[in-house]
């Protein structure tokens, strides 16, 4: 009965270990696609910046998606790196479409 119990002991320890790497795994994922996600952002917004198009909210989501990543929170920093990244992709194309846009004549 004693080998029994040390048995079924050891295997729900093996198990519950498996399931905490895992997680682990999962959470080494998020942070990575979160990391790649904000640097994505920060470059979308400092290509708007160089034609002079970079949109006013765009550095506070991305520094709300930093805070965010820091507390481990990928999910809400990926969705903030998201919503910069998009703002410094059409503040570019803004810019780069109105360049030569010119005073109205009538």
């Amino acid at each position: 009965m004693k080998k029994i119990t040390i048995a079924i002991f050891g295997a729900l320890l093996i198990t519950l270990g498996g399931c905490t790497t895992a997680a682990n795994k999962g959470g080494n994922e998020q942070a990575a696609a979160a990391a790649a996600t904000i640097k994505a952002a920060e470059a979308a917004i400092d290509k708007a910046a160089s034609v002079e198009g970079e949109w006013r909210d765009s550095r506070k989501f991305l520094k709300k998606a930093k805070a965010a990543a820091s507390k481990a929170d990928y999910a809400t920093a990926i969705k903030l790196a998201e919503k910069a990244k998009f703002q410094g992709e059409m503040g570019y194309q803004q810019a780069m479409e109105q360049k030569d846009a010119g005073p109205w004549l009538f």
